[in-house]
């Protein structure tokens, strides 16, 4: 039986999809003879859409994946391959999470080939945190693997965001996509710079004003105003003028609008055929021009903000020789750095936003901002440094007789961590034990059974750890009586805890845990 172990990966719903397959050839088909017959109009967009939708469902409906002793095979409405066992190197899960709070997630089965290459299969496909049908489906195809191939990992490889393993062509696009909206609003900068010089210095037409010159100087015009429409404050509201002069309507904000009144004596000027100011007894609005440290600040903006996904593929970068489920460290120092620069960098574009500032008082303020970026950029470059557990030097133990609250997390429900219950470990004064709380005290403590625990390695993070652990965390995996359990916390602390262990009874070696 163990030799005739196949398995076969078809799509759910297989009435449905074939039913918009259907639903998308028809649409299509009517829309092209109306187009034929009658040009092109709304049905032609009705019928690209169902078309499309036929085509991702017939997509979907003709995927398959096969896997027996010979090895893996599926095929898809355009690619059709295999690939022996002894050609995979591994059988991995792709997960991505579509709502965090309520724990759901996006699973895909994933092979890596020997030659590097990797390949993303259509199904299964599971969209629920307990999916049984794609655990066996998974379970049945790393069996296969492991009876037929060479598996390269003991364990299940788990890819998601946090992993090393996650692709960074998205990140390069979304960093280049960023920084070309910084250049189009930087490009905007000059001409707004001109602009906001020449409304400044404009002056009221006279009657020597040449007519050809109209344009560029200030006309003052009387008007009345006939009804006023104060419309929600995101859709535009309007001033309307009596017998249309000097113009129909003006479009103002809505707090503009709601404090004139219909009858209102105002004042128009114009400028370069627009109106720019309605003054009247109660009330003057008018036009925000753009000013070029308006648009510096976009630019710089964009730049700043293209500067986190950068800063995330560099930190791919550094995990290159990571596995692929190791979990790499979090970008957010990255981003602090990008916020400490903000606060200096967009008010000197602001009040400088054309050229460089010449004053000492501004330059020593560039000067004292540039050095803060710098360190803040150390400080995350540090930070974000990929710690491997090594041969490090063990961390002193506590104090007899002095408690310290470790943050550390057991992650398998025992008896000493029911439902995970556990947030610190306490030593020092008494014996190792689990608590709910950093402490002081052993209220609702649950002593560790350190004399049935054996350290069997210490690792980093791997994405089939979840992602309730943060990432600078090391793993301690201890055999408790047979059954795996992972303990969690910081590097340092891990020692610390993992060496108190020894102390206290458990037959541990810690030469793996770095201080």
């Amino acid at each position: 039986m163990a030799h005739t172990l196949e398995v076969t990966c078809r799509p759910s719903w297989k009435r449905t999809l074939w039913f918009f397959v259907g639903l998308g050839t028809v649409g299509a088909g009517l829309a092209a003879v109306r187009t034929a017959y009658c040009g092109p109009g709304p049905g032609l967009g009705i019928g690209l859409l169902l078309a499309a939708v036929g085509i991702v469902s017939l997509h979907r409906v003709t995927a398959e994946v096969k896997a027996d002793a010979r090895g893996l095979r599926y095929r898809t409405l355009l690619h059709r391959r295999s690939v022996p066992w002894h050609d995979i190197a591994d059988v991995r899960v792709h997960l991505k999470y579509t709502h965090t709070s309520r724990g759901e997630e996006a699973r895909r089965v994933s092979v890596l080939l020997r030659d590097g290459r990797r390949w993303l299969l259509p199904l299964p496909r599971s969209w629920s945190l307990h999916d049984p049908v794609f655990d066996a489906k998974l379970d049945a195809l790393r069996t296969l693997h492991r009876r037929h191939g060479a598996p390269a990992s003991a364990h299940l490889p788990v890819i998601s965001s946090r992993t090393a393993g996650r692709g960074w062509a998205g990140l390069l696009g979304l960093c280049a996509l960023l920084l070309a909206c910084a250049a189009v609003a930087a490009w905007f900068v000059p001409d707004a710079a001109s602009n906001e010089r020449e409304w400044e210095s404009a002056a009221p037409c006279t009657a020597a004003t040449p007519a050809t010159e109209h344009p560029e100087c200030l006309t003052t015009l009387p008007a009345v105003i006939v009804r006023t429409d104060a419309n929600r404050p995101k859709q535009s509201s309007w001033l309307y003028f009596a017998a249309n002069r000097p113009v129909r309507r003006v479009a103002v904000p809505h707090q503009d609008a709601q404090a004139f009144r219909s009858g209102d004596s105002v004042e128009l000027t114009i400028w370069r055929g627009k109106v720019r100011e309605v003054a009247g007894r109660r009330h003057v609005w008018r036009e925000h021009m753009p000013a070029a440290g308006e648009a510096a600040v976009i630019a710089a903006a964009f730049a700043l903000a293209a500067g986190y996904p950068g800063a995330q593929s560099l930190l791919r970068l550094r995990g290159r020789r990571l596995a692929d489920d190791e979990v790499l460290p979090s970008a957010l120092p990255c981003g602090g750095a990008l916020v400490g620069t903000a606060l200096w960098l967009l008010p000197l574009c602001y009040l400088h936003p054309t050229a460089p500032p010449t004053d000492p008082g501004t330059v020593a303020w560039a000067a004292a901002g540039v050095s803060a970026t710098l360190a803040l950029i150390i400080r995350a470059w540090r930070a974000t440094g990929v710690r491997q557990p090594g041969n490090g030097v063990a961390g002193e133990a506590g104090e007899r007789g002095r408690e310290v609250h470790l943050a550390a997390r057991f992650l398998e429900h025992t008896d000493y961590n029911p439902h995970g219950f556990g947030t610190h470990i306490v030593l020092g004064d008494g014996p190792p034990a689990v608590t709910p709380h950093p402490g002081p005290g052993r209220f609702a403590a649950r002593r560790i059974p350190v004399e049935r625990l054996t350290v069997k390695d210490v690792r980093r993070i791997r994405g089939s750890d979840g992602d309730t652990v943060p990432r600078s965390w090391h793993i301690a995996e201890l055999d408790d009586s047979g059954e795996t359990v992972r303990l969690a916390a910081a590097p340092t602390d891990l020692t610390r805890i993992v060496h108190e262990l020894g102390a206290a009874g458990t037959p541990v070696d810690a030469s793996n845990c770095e201080a």
